[in-house]
């Protein structure tokens, strides 16, 4: 196996590693949501301000953090992965 395809096989495990971490903090985010309106009603239903609960506010927050978290890894694809396949096609 010459260097270029350990090199790229190196980047390709790089990725899935990148995914899965953000895969898990979604998961993380998302069921830990799931799991306070399963288990603690009550406390989704108190109000942070007048005519918003935090069952409410907690949910926007579930939905900006996947925009975070795909913003995070279209950052690190444009800056770090396409970098290092257009070195490994240039040689």
């Amino acid at each position: 196996m010459d260097d270029r395809t350990k090199a790229l096989q190196s980047l390709a495990a790089e990725r899935w590693r990148v995914s899965l971490i953000l895969t898990g903090v979604m998961m993380f985010i998302y069921f830990g949501f799931i799991l306070l309106i399963a288990f603690n009603k009550p406390l989704l239903g108190s109000l942070v301000v007048p005519g918003l609960s935090l069952g409410i506010l907690l949910g926007a927050l579930v939905i900006i953090s996947a925009w975070v978290l795909i913003f995070i890894y279209v950052r690190w694809a444009n800056n770090i992965y396409d970098r290092k396949v257009a070195r490994l096609t240039q040689k």
